[in-house]
């Protein structure tokens, strides 16, 4: 991650920028040295997988810990927040409830700082952060600075889409930089450097952002203008997980890491990630976890707004805390009842007869009439959505297991392989559990009951 430096190409052995990284005070030295009390880690290197790139750096024990052991306290003076950097809680708050994110205040700041060199006090960390290049320890940036190309590993998976609405958001952003250079002016005032998109161009700030994004912490309990912050030895220098508790929380002027297991000395430090599903990790972070138990798919189901009782179905689905355009959480291991929850609103969409309709607006909760011929209906779309999703991804489930077997892959590749083989297993178990109600039903030598204004999934 590079927050000001122009365009160079990669180069095929360590640079002299590579061995500065050796050479200069390490970025834990510098935090002793400024505040860090004694603490129970220490930074140590993995190889990247390009090796025209210096090792990735991760925290791990110093010594033995056990859980509940604090590993370290950063005091709130080596912590970045949008309260230090625009020195005013009030203008903090204006700007990230306006046009502005925090990411986006935070990456200008340190884009600024980086443009001082060694002048600016946060040039040790700032350092470390370019040596990691916005790479999560699995040393893969986000999707957000992949190539075009590179971006067809993710085809047939929404967050390709996903990918290109959060680019398309972050350069609006950047459009609007310069509000923070006029609202905060006196902050400025230390910069001898032109107004935001003048000093910058958006793939510098894109860089940047995307870097601030990997490495953010959210803490809780905390004002706005603190709620963001980033913490020296914290991410990307932590492992994020999905299974494990232990989190980064803001303590009487510090931000600490309490552990939740026991560690041995020179073992990789993990924390909670927080519940979100492999396509936020993969688009955040740049990593998928295969254990994550807050992984899921959304369902999109709309009801259709040419049906001539679009109104009544609206009323009745409203009545029963629906939307005429409802996503559906389809949970890692929970497919079989998302299925049974979407069942409801799909039999509503599927009425026709205005007697029946107005026996289920005038139901107590969402009862539908539900003859075989339409369950049959009902399930088969789902079931045929279910299909369609699977056959959308140019590989098969085996391709993905046999591919990701292989030692020798992309990065890139590989993580976005893990994303679709994780999507598909959900889609399949989805199929699976609607085949099995098609299955349980009295009499399948009925014909679907026809249904010209069946809902809308996507």
């Amino acid at each position: 991650m590079c927050f000001a430096s122009a365009k160079s190409s990669s180069p095929t052995v360590a640079s002299k920028k590579d061995v500065e990284f050796q050479e200069e005070e390490d970025l834990k030295s510098w935090m002793h040295k400024n505040g860090l009390p004694p603490c129970k880690v220490v930074l140590k290197d993995r190889q990247a997988y390009d090796s025209r790139h210096p090792p990735i750096h991760y925290v791990a024990a110093s010594e033995d810990l056990q859980a509940g052991d604090i590993a370290f306290s950063v005091p709130i003076s080596l912590v970045v927040t949008l309260e230090r950097v625009l020195g005013n809680e009030t203008i903090a708050e204006l700007l990230t409830t306006n046009k502005l994110s925090e990411l986006a205040c935070l990456a200008l700041y340190l884009m600024y700082e980086k443009k001082q060199g060694k002048e600016s006090f946060w040039y040790p960390y700032i350092r470390e952060l370019d040596r990691q290049r916005g790479r999560g320890q699995l040393a893969v940036e986000s999707p957000l600075l992949w190539s075009e190309s590179e971006l067809n590993y993710l085809t047939g998976s929404p967050v390709k889409a996903e990918v290109l609405e959060r680019a398309e958001g972050i350069r609006k952003e950047y459009n609007e930089l310069d509000t923070v250079w006029f609202m905060a002016g006196s902050l400025f005032q230390q910069y001898p450097f032109d107004i935001p998109t003048e000093a910058f161009s958006f793939e510098i700030f894109k860089q940047a952002f995307v870097a601030v994004q990997s490495c953010v912490v959210h803490l809780q309990n905390v004002s706005l203008a603190r709620r963001f912050a980033l913490v020296p030895l914290g991410p990307p220098l932590l492992t994020y997980r999905s299974n494990c508790k232990a989190m980064l929380t803001a303590v009487d002027g510090a931000v600490q890491l309490v552990v939740d297991c026991p560690y041995l000395a020179g073992q990789s430090i993990v924390v909670w990630c927080g519940p979100q599903p492999n396509s936020k990790l993969l688009i955040n972070y740049g990593f998928v976890d295969e254990d994550n138990f807050y992984d899921r798919l959304v369902v999109e189901a709309a009801l259709n707004t040419e049906d001539p009782q679009y109104q009544d179905k609206r009323l009745v689905a409203q009545r029963n805390g629906r939307l005429t355009i409802q996503t559906f959480q389809v949970k890692e291991g929970k497919e079989r009842e998302a299925i049974l929850d979407m069942l409801p609103y799909m039999r509503l969409g599927y009425v026709s007869d205005p007697l029946e309709m107005e026996s289920v607006i005038s139901s107590q909760g969402p009862v539908c009439p539900v003859s075989p011929c339409m369950e049959y209906a009902v399930l088969n779309q789902l079931a045929a959505f279910f299909r369609e999703r699977l056959e959308g991804y140019p590989t098969t489930l085996g391709e993905d297991e046999a591919l990701l077997a292989e030692c020798d892959i992309d990065p890139k590749k590989r993580v976005a392989t893990q994303l679709l083989r994780c999507e598909k297993k959900i889609l399949s178990r989805c199929l699976e559990a609607t085949v099995d109600l098609i299955n349980q039903l009295p009499d399948l030598s009925l014909s679907p009951c026809p249904a010209p204004y069946a809902p809308l999934l996507r």
